[in-house]
């Protein structure tokens, strides 16, 4: 059946059954009632790409990775930070379609069709690159944009933890454990967040008279083999803790160091950043800074919503807490077994 059908049945206007699909308010109960009474009768289905055209919208949200395809599949939060954002979309009328670019080149043929088309009614974007084009490119469009992480944009909604504090954090409860020789493993540089990180680290260094210095600092991929590699960068050098930015890079430090015949935590310290669900189960279990990433995921997914819907005018900002989750090896619990 075709709208004129509908209408015909509902003794009512064409444009009356098309407000009615498309919840326009001026719409008397009764007859909204009448014409749903009969699409529901009839089995009739709107056509989509009609229904896209008449509202201007595609009811599809767009989850942008400018890291590339590789840390959503083998790192530990972007699985989680997925699936929070998921969750919230499968509990609203959108569709997730994912956007991520392997390489620098394909990243920027991702760029091109996204900002060429209109493909989607909001986007999530979730990491913030330094002199990453994009964001800006979005928001001079108008397309409603939330970042998970921090961004220099004022303009632009985002959800973040606050990652130069957590960090500190971190540090400063190796230094009070009365560890001098703390490495650090960073992410990579371009991101804004493995920035903030450093920065805490150093901060918590500086604030206790502990000298800064560079050699005691190393850059990972957020990836186990470059913990693993880093660390053994490290060992020469007399250190008694590393913190590492992420778990996973955490891990392989833990890895490195047993190769090299040091003990977790006797030799050296180690503290992550994540909480994944494998810090609690390794042995020993690791030290780590929690983060909630499924709830920076389904948040962000929400405001977008609302913003999309007129419900929230941005730039609007939610900065979530982090937690010092203490196991066994920073060394101020014993080690078990």
């Amino acid at each position: 059946m075709n709208l004129e059908e509908i209408a015909q049945l509902a003794g009512v206007s064409r444009a009356t059954v098309s407000r009615v699909i498309n919840k326009h308010p001026y719409v008397s109960e009764a007859v909204r009632q009448r014409v749903l009474e009969i699409i529901e009768r009839e089995g009739f289905h709107p056509n989509a790409a009609a229904r896209m055209l008449a509202r201007q919208r595609t009811e599809v949200i767009g989850v942008i990775a400018p890291e590339g395809l590789e840390p959503i599949f083998l790192g530990g939060y972007f699985p989680v930070l997925l699936g929070g954002i998921s969750s919230a979309i499968s509990h609203s009328d959108y569709v997730m379609s994912l956007w991520a670019g392997s390489t620098a080149e394909e990243a920027q043929r991702m760029y091109k069709r996204i900002l060429g088309y209109k493909l989607m009614d909001g986007a999530v974007l979730i990491s913030s690159i330094q002199d990453d084009t994009l964001p800006r490119s979005l928001y001079e469009r108008r397309m409603p944009l939330v970042m998970i992480g921090p961004t220099i944009m004022s303009e632009v909604s985002t959800v973040d933890i606050d990652n130069l504090a957590a960090a500190r954090v971190a540090t400063d409860h190796l230094i009070r454990l009365g560890r001098r020789r703390i490495a650090h493993i960073t992410g990579r540089h371009d991101i804004i967040a493995v920035r903030q990180r450093f920065d805490g680290y150093r901060t918590a260094l500086e604030a206790s008279q502990i000298p800064f210095d560079p050699a005691l600092v190393d850059q990972g991929d957020f990836t186990e083999n470059s913990g693993y590699f880093a660390a053994r960068k490290f060992i020469p050098l007399g250190i008694d803790a590393i913190f590492a930015s992420n778990d996973l890079m955490a891990i392989g430090a833990m890895r490195g160091l047993a190769e090299q015949g040091l003990n977790v935590p006797d030799d050296v310290a180690v503290v992550g950043f994540d909480d994944m669900h494998t810090a609690s189960t390794l042995h020993p279990a690791l030290t780590t800074m929690r983060q909630p990433i499924r709830e920076l995921g389904s948040i962000a997914t929400h405001m977008l919503i609302d913003i999309i819907q007129g419900k929230v005018t941005p730039p609007h900002r939610i900065v979530l807490p982090t937690e010092l989750v203490i196991r066994e090896t920073c060394g101020a619990i014993p080690r078990s077994g």
